[in-house]
């Protein structure tokens, strides 16, 4: 789990936005770059599902975290806003958020 919240902290949010208080991480950078730099996020984010699904989370709790991906990726491939989009959304810290919740649950 801490390697997944690191990858969605470096994704998600971990630098400021300097002069404001905003956070945007990897996902927002990378995907300045038309087609190529989505496809690239998304890909990433997809890791996030692969060890969920490793970890045996329910189908449901899997199919959350993926449309989590798929709304971040086809919104984030608009120009523009599909960049500001990428810095709000956050899918990488929610669906760690996801299978953190799953996790405490089966245990």
């Amino acid at each position: 789990m801490k390697r997944l919240e690191a990858l969605a902290t470096l994704m998600d949010s971990a630098f400021a936005i300097p002069g404001t208080q905003i956070r945007m991480g990897l996902d927002g950078l990378i995907g300045l770059v038309p087609v190529l730099g989505d496809l690239i996020t998304t890909a990433i984010s997809s890791y996030i599902l692969y060890e969920a699904r490793r970890l045996g989370v329910s189908k449901f709790t899997l199919a959350r975290m993926a449309g989590n991906v798929a709304i971040d990726g086809v919104i984030g491939a608009i120009p523009i806003v599909g960049d500001v989009f990428d810095i709000a959304f956050r899918a990488n810290r929610r669906n760690v958020h996801i299978l953190r919740r799953h996790l405490e649950r089966v245990r």
